[in-house]
């Protein structure tokens, strides 16, 4: 029986260990927290979008995103079902493909998992934080506190830098450089964006959709419509977070950055300057400020005008066809500069990771280290929102699980 410390009980940790045991090793998990599975907790608000029925390559980013082709489709949608069902978890399928557990409580998806590993003969290190790891000869020295076991394999699941109040940080990505391997510069992802602007606390809390466009030096990159939501930072909601990975690279780059806001995306400018103009004039004693409550969140309507010199306070029996223009341009082109991210402490997953040019996509081993695996985030894959992250977890794990156990015993 080959041995296997798995550090990280992480979604990609557990199912690795599950998979490891299944097939014969003794399995060791370190976990850095009270209990694994604390990211598991926190995903789709406590109730963890654990998968998603359409994956494919368009999902995920990473310097060579094919990397992941063969995990997602070992582990894919048909798989990962008979894969719980036989844990004893059900899942329940909305109509965009976003899967939950049918209880709808992540807490489920934990225990099943925590539960199929111990009754498998994992062990588990909770609290145990990993300070070092060397390899000799054909064995890993693990060390955790005080003591150091070693094992004949070792699969790297620690996951990222995103949320390091429920343990994400960069240990596994300093372990595998240590070990030879590149690592690409981490950075957050699915997170809001701070912006250069006066009057953010003037529009904090306000929610709506719109079509939001990033540029890069200048030049549109991508494109979303969906949830919107001013803060006194700067911008958040689903529509952000599915930019803010280029965004975030962008900015690690060194990149100027730009977002360019349209708060009424089903208008042109000009079918909206004339709409504005006839609202005008059927309300001629009442404000521009009056006029656009019909049409925008109130909150947005000064600072907006006064990014065009408009007074707010302006009669429509006042408005021009060059105002209702100006009015109708700022509303569809409304542009900030975006000088940081909101952080990693925000951020739902990180970028970057242990590059994919010395891992094994069909077995996740090392090519560069016998006996080394590597599984999840700490892997330069990432996945947009809406389980796709997972996705990847679930099926790097079980390759790394899988193989490390298959390996041949020293």
């Amino acid at each position: 029986m080959s041995t296997i410390a798995i550090i990280g009980g992480g979604a990609a940790g557990l199912m690795a260990a599950i998979t490891a045991a299944e097939a014969g090793a003794g399995v060791t998990v370190y976990e850095q927290n009270a209990e694994p599975g604390k990211k598991i907790l926190a995903s789709g608000n406590g109730h963890c979008n654990i998968i998603n029925t359409t994956s494919d390559l368009d999902d995920f980013e990473g310097e060579a995103t094919d990397f992941a082709a063969f995990a997602l489709e070992t582990m894919n949608f048909t798989a990962f079902e008979r894969f719980c069902k036989r844990l004893g978890l059900l899942l329940e399928i909305r109509e965009d493909g976003k899967c939950y557990p049918m209880s709808q409580e992540a807490r489920s998806v934990q225990s099943v998992l925590l539960r199929a590993a111990q009754h498998r003969g994992v062990r588990f290190e909770n609290g145990a934080y990993v300070t070092g790891v060397t390899g000799e000869g054909n064995i890993f020295a693990v060390a955790a506190g005080e003591e150091t076991r070693r094992y004949e394999r070792l699969i790297i699941a620690t996951g990222s830098p995103a949320a390091p109040q429920l343990g994400g940080n960069d240990s596994g990505m300093a372990m595998a450089e240590a070990l030879g391997h590149r690592i690409v510069p981490p950075f957050p992802s699915l997170v809001g964006l701070h912006l250069d602007a006066a009057e953010l606390e003037k529009m904090a809390g306000t929610k709506t959709t719109a079509r939001v466009t990033l540029l890069v030096d200048n030049a549109t990159v991508q494109e979303e419509e969906g949830d919107l939501l001013f803060t006194r930072y700067g911008v958040s909601g689903f529509a952000v977070l599915d930019l803010s990975h280029a965004t975030s690279r962008a900015l690690q780059a060194y990149a100027y950055v730009t977002v360019k806001i349209d708060l009424l995306p089903r208008f042109t400018v000009q079918s909206l300057a004339s709409q504005i103009e006839q609202m005008a004039k059927t309300i001629p004693d009442d404000t521009l400020y009056d006029l656009l409550c019909g049409l925008l969140p109130r909150k947005l309507i000064r600072p907006l005008l006064q990014a065009q010199k408009i007074a707010a306070d302006l009669p429509c029996s006042a408005l021009n066809a060059k105002t209702a223009k100006k009015v109708a341009y700022i509303i569809k082109q409304w542009s900030f500069t975006v000088t940081d991210t909101h952080g990693y402490q925000h951020a739902e997953v990180a970028g970057g990771g242990v590059a994919t040019e010395a891992i094994d996509p069909k077995t996740m081993a090392s090519q560069i280290v016998e006996g080394l695996f590597f599984a999840g985030e700490v892997i330069d894959i990432t996945g947009h929102r809406g389980g796709f992250n997972f996705h990847f977890a679930w099926g790097s794990g079980y390759l790394a699980g899988l193989h490390a156990a298959k390996a041949p015993a020293v």
